[in-house]
């Protein structure tokens, strides 16, 4: 049995969890603080929140991320995991440095889902070292900086979407612009996105993402969260968006033109991808927010290199290897 950890920050990594598990030959349970993916093929284990509080010494001298002092939620959560992990032959941890640590310290194998930026701290080094496997969700090229020991055993998948194999219905609007934001924190605040709309008035834009104040250009429509974001990718000519992993493999999925805004994140993980895609010519990159009056240029830049490229960062196939990994592993 694979036991998979699946961190609540976000949606992401819930979705790729979701697209991997579908492939699965081994039967899996899966641990995490909110619901279960859309079909979800096994038991889930819903984990107590370990947030909130202060805690003294959370990084235990600087060995872990977050380890709190005395904290039940944290307590209860490592305990339902063990529970899980006495009748486990891999854990895949999606991710926490505590808990593949846990895993290792039961005997069990650990596959890490990698991540880009800087993973030299203390605690990463702990996770990426013990690791078996590190599955990297991005291309070979451009390559991390990083050890060889890592280099070695990192099995690059490509982008993991929930909609990889999915067709795209035409090349959608050509002036229509999809501003495309996840659950994970946001840099951008709303009087930006309205002076972007007002700077564009040949083009119409849809926000999806966080609700905002509803205020704006008549060319400017707040959408909050929707049900299914795949023929709104779709419907798109180009589509504004930050660097988180998920966005990016939903995007490239679609194959849409995209003006890509790295966001604020820890371990500097947006910046280092957002270098990564301008390198590899993948997107309009932006360092910051642009001000109105560039938003003219860079969406016709969009449109001008089009999506097709994005094959690169996104084969199609990247669920379907990762689980092939994990059943060798877990078959060990």
């Amino acid at each position: 049995m694979i036991a998979y950890y699946v961190h609540h920050h976000g949606s992401g990594h819930t979705h790729r969890a979701g697209a991997i598990a579908a492939h699965l030959r081994t039967p899996v349970v899966g641990l995490g603080t909110g619901p279960a993916p859309a079909g979800w093929p096994g038991r889930w284990v819903p984990l107590p929140d370990d947030a909130g509080g202060a805690a003294p010494d959370v990084s235990a001298g600087g060995t872990l991320h977050w380890a709190p002092r005395r904290h039940p939620g944290l307590r209860d959560r490592m305990q339902l995991i063990g529970s899980v992990l006495a009748g486990a032959t891999l854990l895949v941890v999606d991710v926490s440095v505590e808990v593949a640590l846990l895993g290792r310290l039961h005997g069990v194998p650990v596959v890490v889902m990698a991540q880009p930026g800087d993973r030299t701290d203390r605690p990463h080094r702990l996770a990426y070292d013990l690791a078996e496997r590190l599955l990297a969700p991005w291309p070979q090229r451009p390559a991390p900086d990083w050890p060889a020991a890592w280099s070695a055993k990192t099995v690059h998948l490509g982008a993991v979407s929930r909609f990889d194999g999915r067709a795209v219905d035409g090349p959608g609007d050509a002036r229509r612009v999809l501003a495309f934001w996840g659950s994970g924190g946001l840099d951008v605040d709303p009087a930006s996105m309205r002076a972007a709309a007002t700077a564009t008035p040949g083009w119409s834009w849809d926000v999806i993402g966080p609700p905002a104040d509803t205020g704006g250009p008549a060319n400017l429509a707040w959408r909050g969260w929707v049900d299914d974001v795949w023929p709104e990718l779709g419907a798109a000519g180009v589509v504004v968006t930050h660097c988180g992993q998920n966005a990016l493999a939903e995007v490239a999925a679609a194959r849409r033109p995209a003006v890509i805004v790295p966001q604020r994140r820890p371990h500097a993980e947006q910046l280092a991808t957002g270098e990564a895609l301008h390198r590899a010519g993948l997107g309009v990159v932006v360092p910051a927010w642009p001000a109105p009056d560039e938003w003219p240029g860079l969406l016709a830049e969009a449109q001008a290199q089009g999506g097709a490229a994005w094959k690169i960062w996104s084969p199609g196939d990247g669920a379907a290897r990762a689980a092939a990994v994990l059943d060798d592993v877990a078959a060990w």
